[in-house]
């Protein structure tokens, strides 16, 4: 595919996908930000390290907090990573007190080409051990595709992606997140992430939702 042809591509699929969202988004605003690192042990294994803060009602009151460890096996083969992870969250209840979660969590992630097109797909499957509220077992699948284009001398990459949530213990689907992004080739050991989020929730019987500006950095070493 040309390299114009690319770029035309990529620009008709994000404005599609932002006029689609933007449509039904309509909750509150919140800005999210995270930096992380990875570490390469040899050419099998890997860890790695992240730390994400969230603020509500426009970007100003902060709200959430987590840390999140974990080691990944990559020898199995080239299309499939495997990770198990542990993450420590902090976050506000409803009458804004700050409780506690741990939430250890297993990983799969499937990699391949369509069409000259990135696909990811990840499954994890997490148990949250709550503070003020019953532990549970959820799973996630979150499904990225990247355009094959990269824009401007730091590399910039459009991409899409989906995430589903599933309560196992009531066997419900209860969260979707939708993001509309670019990942930036900062440097050969750095590389930074903006996106476009939409989440939709269900609680007490009712959906809501939220929009989010997301701003990442992530170290390789």
């Amino acid at each position: 595919m040309k390299v114009r042809n690319r770029v035309s591509l990529a620009i008709t699929i994000i404005t599609l996908a932002l006029s689609g969202e933007f449509c039904f988004a309509s909750g509150d605003f919140e800005y999210w930000a995270t930096a992380g690192a990875s570490l390469n042990i040899n050419k099998d294994w890997g860890c790695t390290f992240e730390e994400e803060l969230r603020f509500k009602d426009g970007g100003g009151e902060f709200y959430y907090h987590h840390s999140d460890l974990g080691v990944v096996y990559k020898g199995l083969a080239s299309w499939i990573d495997l990770g198990v992870n542990f993450r420590k969250v902090y976050s506000k209840d409803s009458a804004g007190e700050w409780t506690q979660e741990d939430r250890p969590h297993l990983n799969a992630t499937l990699k391949g080409k369509f069409f000259d097109i990135n696909v990811s797909d990840r499954s994890r499957l997490e148990y949250r051990d709550r503070e003020s509220e019953k532990d549970d077992w959820r799973y996630r699948n979150k499904v990225t595709v990247k355009l094959p284009v990269e824009l401007t001398r730091i590399k910039l990459q459009p991409y899409l992606a989906e995430e589903v949530f599933i309560n196992l213990d009531e066997g419900i689907f209860n969260r979707n997140r939708m993001y509309i992004g670019l990942s930036i080739n900062l440097s050969k050991k750095l590389k930074g992430d903006i996106y476009y989020l939409w989440q939709t929730s269900k609680s007490n019987g009712k959906w809501g939702d939220i929009n989010a500006i997301g701003l990442g950095l992530k170290f390789y070493f």
